[in-house]
């Protein structure tokens, strides 16, 4: 996604062989940390169907593809909040992949962020994480890559960060202090699932990414994990065991239901980076691993978010204001679209319905007992409208989608104005009332969100060095002035 130091992770379905979806029926399996059983109609290698696994489960495709793309060819661009990211080709060419690279480069660059060549990677690839797999693992993945992958020549779009960001040799210093290059040791006094939740969590699908804050550095702030952080325009949150901020009111059902199919009514509907990662990867681990994952997210510490003392999915009940609106303008009258019930009747109820109740089914969900209605935050509210949602999953006769409402929209592009009343209106209506959004709001939210404390320095950090050097400069000529005078 995010995913990645946003870092968030649009994309393509897995496609070819990194698409065969694993089956759920599965027998039971030894649950290790390092050896993600293969399902029951595994190909003749078995090495190989583990490394695809393992590929599906670290959701390496989505990052590495276009959109429109080849598979792990690189160029998905990764809007950071440093500036844009391109992912690099992973197929076995020797022209424009990692062909030439040796298991040992291999494992360097997926568990220190080193390329072959000595170059840094940016932890917008989530090594942080990936340093977590074993030897085995990684030897798994590298085989997959190497053998089942097609190569394509075609190297990738380079990445071309502003100053000082495009120093890659200061990713050195960032290392020293954030990167924990340790490999996952299971906690004997926990569970062989609980060990293997928190190795696919922690490690493979590199879940802190999105939902652990960061601190100025742009490095998890270790203390506040999976506590929820802002992704750009949208928020990933808080899934602790918390029982009002996170996910500690969440059923074992409930959770399964959302990381394999990104809905749960009553609860909360994935969208933006998670969508993502559900469309490409959560949805094809086979059910023990989901379970593993429910098991270990229990034993989070809970986090509870300052003030919060409701959880975001007991917001609202169904309210209509429809009949009020009938006859209000005239059929010449012009800008009668003046307010946020009239511009949710106008672009909103056909779907959502009148109530806020959603659609039969809930293909279209209800507005109400929704965490992106109820919560402390209106990001995931406003990230919808602009930016529209979209989830398929394999099975679902339906794809989940609402189209967006920024300047790319194909229904109609609605003003920060107007976007932002008609997200007070569904709050107040049907959501958490203390939240309000302002157009300034949503005209941030339109370019990527607010931006970090790094990213708001970097246009002073050139010629605050410069004037840094000018200073260091005078000085030097001072003191050697001064010391030739004492002579």
């Amino acid at each position: 996604m995010m995913r990645r130091l946003s870092l968030a992770i649009g994309m393509a379905l897995l496609s070819g062989i990194a698409t065969a979806a694993v089956p759920a029926s599965a027998p039971p399996v030894t649950l290790t940390p390092d050896r993600p059983a293969a399902p029951a109609a595994a190909s003749p290698d078995a090495r190989l169907e583990r490394g695809r696994y393992l590929a599906i489960a670290a959701d390496c495709m989505a990052c590495h593809t276009a959109a429109g793309g080849k598979p792990y060819a690189g160029g998905y661009a990764i809007d950071s909040p440093l500036g844009t990211i391109y992912a690099t080709n992973i197929t076995p060419s020797k022209k424009g992949g990692i062909g030439h690279y040796t298991e040992a480069d291999f494992a360097r660059a997926l568990r220190e962020g080193v390329r072959a060549d000595g170059s840094h990677l940016y932890p917008a690839m989530p090594y942080t994480s990936y340093s977590q797999l074993t030897d085995a693992d990684v030897g798994d993945l590298y085989y997959y890559f190497m053998q089942a992958v097609k190569p394509v020549d075609e190297p990738a779009r380079q990445t071309a960060l502003p100053f000082p960001f495009n120093v890659r040799l200061s990713m050195l210093g960032w290392n020293t202090l954030f990167l924990d290059n340790k490999r996952f040791v299971p906690d004997p006094a926990k569970s062989a699932q609980i060990n293997r939740g928190a190795y696919l969590a922690e490690g493979l699908a590199h879940c802190s990414a999105c939902h652990t804050p960061r601190n100025v550095l742009m490095a998890e702030i270790g203390s506040q994990t999976l506590a929820g952080a802002s992704l750009g325009s949208w928020h990933a949150p808080n899934i602790t065991s918390d029982k009002v901020s996170g996910i500690g009111a969440w059923t074992d059902a409930e959770l399964t239901a959302y990381l394999k199919t990104g809905h749960v009514e009553g609860k909360g509907q994935a969208a933006g980076g998670m969508a993502e990662a559900i469309q490409n990867s959560l949805q094809f681990l086979r059910d023990d691993d989901v379970a593993a994952i429910v098991a270990w997210l229990r034993t989070v510490p809970p986090v509870r978010a300052p003030g919060q003392t409701r959880a975001a999915f007991s917001y609202g009940s169904a309210a209509s204001e429809e009949a009020a609106l009938r006859g209000m303008a005239g059929s010449t009258e012009h800008h009668s679209m003046n307010s946020g019930a009239v511009l949710f009747s106008g672009y909103c109820a056909s779907c959502h319905s009148a109530s806020g109740a959603g659609s039969t089914g809930q293909a279209y969900p209800a507005l109400f007992n929704n965490t992106a209605t109820g919560g402390n935050t209106p990001a995931n509210l406003v990230s919808a409208i602009l930016f529209g949602v979209e989830r398929k999953i394999e099975g679902e006769e339906h794809e989940a989608f609402m189209p967006r409402f920024d300047q790319r929209s194909y229904v109609q592009p609605l003003t920060d104005e107007q976007i932002a009343s008609i997200a007070n209106y569904v709050l107040k209506q049907y959501g958490n009332p203390d939240v309000s959004v302002t157009p300034a709001y949503v005209a941030q939210a339109r370019s990527g969100g607010e931006k970090p404390v790094l990213a708001r320095l970097q246009p002073f950090m050139l010629p605050g060095g410069i004037v840094g050097i000018l200073l260091l400069i005078a000085l030097l000529v001072w003191l050697r002035r001064r010391r030739q005078r004492n002579v």
